[in-house]
């Protein structure tokens, strides 16, 4: 992980799929366990996927909340 794909989970969409045009930060669990037990895609999108995943399952989403209060300003 880099410190910047932190900053691209608030401000990266989805590009396709049920969840479409919302921010990877703001996925559903259930979502990203689907991801799971299918198979991230490949590329930076799963990275993607694959680091919410984690900071999800872990209970880690209230540590994004500086980085979105960053981008509203």
């Amino acid at each position: 992980m880099q410190p910047e794909d932190l900053l691209l989970l608030v401000t990266r969409s989805m590009p396709y799929g049920k969840y479409k045009g919302r921010m990877i930060a703001d996925l559903p669990g259930h979502y990203l366990n689907w991801f799971t037990r299918k198979g991230f895609p490949n590329g930076e999108m799963g990275r993607l996927l694959a680091l919410m995943h984690e900071i999800d399952h872990n209970g880690l989403k209230p540590l994004l909340a500086p980085l979105r209060q960053r981008q509203n300003t």
